[in-house]
């Protein structure tokens, strides 16, 4: 036990990894925010607080589904070269395929992410108003009410939807320009 050495653990911990993390979170979340505030008109706390929920959330579910993936077969080949470019910044020529693929599948896999967690948050944050009972309306008005409920469901799910879209995209093309700069930076010998 007296070999052990505390601050030996923290030389390979990956606080590089965790704070550039951290940097894409500060880069997502006001872009997404605004979004939220300007497509489904909620003020701007409430915005605020929608992606940062949906963005931390997110996260967290991306990084588990990481490492439940991580030790699999299929995820051998590209170890190395995800280690190379997370910690080192160095990419092998071979692994750009599975790059591309591997931003296809988080991309969309974060959009249907965040648009559960979205109506899961409006869904639960909702303040339901007070139902008045009816005196006993006509069938067709019953019908009539029902039919334009469901397509009032049906607009605002769509438009929360592109809203998603819309906020998830912005957000990961802010996301690549920050990449593609830290890329360069590091090529070029400025950071």
């Amino acid at each position: 036990m007296s070999d052990f050495d505390f601050f030996a653990s923290f030389r390979v911990f990956p606080f590089g990894v965790i704070l550039f993390d951290f940097l894409l979170l500060l880069v997502a979340i006001p872009i997404e925010a605004y979004i939220i505030n300007w497509r489904l008109k909620f003020d701007k706390r409430t915005s605020a607080f929608y992606a940062i929920s949906i963005n931390l959330f997110s996260n967290v579910i991306g990084w588990i589904v990481f490492f439940l993936v991580e030790p699999t077969p299929f995820f051998d080949n590209y170890k190395v070269q995800l280690i190379n470019f997370l910690l080192y910044n160095r990419l092998v020529d071979e692994v750009y395929s599975g790059i591309v693929l591997g931003a296809f599948i988080t991309f969309f896999g974060t959009l249907m992410v965040k648009f559960l967690l979205l109506q899961a948050f409006i869904l639960a944050l909702s303040e339901p108003g007070k139902k008045k009972p009816s005196q006993d309306p006509e069938k067709s008005a019953i019908l009539a009410r029902k039919s334009r409920r469901s397509y009032k469901k049906q607009l605002e799910s769509t438009r929360l939807f592109s809203t998603t879209l819309i906020a998830n995209s912005l957000s990961y093309s802010a996301i690549t320009l920050v990449v593609f700069f830290r890329f360069f930076a590091r090529a070029n010998g400025l950071a």
